[in-house]
């Protein structure tokens, strides 16, 4: 009889377990869970780091590179929101996007907003005139000049504490290009990886780069203030991306080798 007892105790043992795998495989137990998607937001404006070729379905640059290349260090998949410059902080506060990538300098009045990865990308603001301009050679000649500058940038920020200098703030770099070649302004200020890839893609005549640095500036990956985990996992890989060369190869298709 103990042992009827104990066939029967290890029979309806079994049955449960079986009944269990049941019901759990209706609900999808042992299927492997779908990525976590990672909402990025970003300015699709700002070539070589974030832009759309005509006929391109996804979004290209530098930036688009790195953040799938972080996304993908940190098993999720991406999705990118096009949204305007000024409105990426107020999507990452209303929790819209998850983080921002879009050529943001990191500084401190934005910092009370939000949180930065360590640095990716050291960039500075320099000029672009016309070829036959002779009066400006430094920002120091830009007094009495007109500027065109992208709206919501340092770069706007940093022009409008030049004295005796009036402002045009347009939509995108290629407004502002527009406006020089039209004569319509002295001088364009930006980022010099935006100045240098435009003339270079646009085998752009009739202009040129300065050489002095208004500033040098720090990108950063922002992120929501209340979420310090993110934070910590995007630095984590970022690093790994520096460690095994992936961020290097990055960078070479965009901008050449470091130097």
């Amino acid at each position: 009889m103990n042992m009827k007892k104990i066939m029967s105790l290890v029979a309806a043992s079994a049955f449960a377990v079986f009944a269990l795998a049941g019901c759990g495989g209706g609900n999808g137990a042992g299927k492997a869970e779908a990525p976590k998607v990672l909402k990025v937001g970003s300015s699709i404006d700002f070539p070589p780091f974030e832009f759309q070729d005509e006929g391109q379905k996804e979004y290209q640059g530098f930036d688009m590179d790195l953040i799938r290349a972080i996304a993908k260090e940190m098993g999720r998949d991406v999705e990118i929101q096009n949204l305007g410059f000024d409105g990426l902080i107020p999507a990452l506060q209303g929790k819209s996007v998850d983080v921002v990538i879009s050529g943001m300098t990191i500084n401190d009045e934005r910092k009370q907003n939000v949180r930065f990865s360590e640095p990716y990308y050291q960039s500075g603001l320099t000029m672009v005139v016309r070829d036959d301009e002779t009066a400006i050679k430094k920002f120091a000649d830009l007094k009495g000049k007109k500027v065109a500058v992208q709206i919501g940038t340092t770069s706007a920020a940093e022009v409008k504490k030049i004295e005796g200098v009036e402002i045009k703030e347009l939509n995108t770099p290629a407004d502002c290009f527009m406006e020089l070649k039209a004569r319509g302004v002295d001088a364009v200020v930006n980022d010099r990886p935006v100045n240098d890839y435009f003339i270079t893609k646009n085998a752009a005549k009739g202009v040129k780069t300065l050489e002095e640095k208004l500033t040098a500036e720090d990108y950063g990956i922002a992120i929501n203030k209340d979420n310090e985990k993110l934070q910590n996992d995007v630095n984590a890989a970022l690093k790994k991306l520096k460690e095994n060369g992936e961020y290097d190869k990055i960078y070479a298709k965009w901008f050449g080798a470091k130097k």
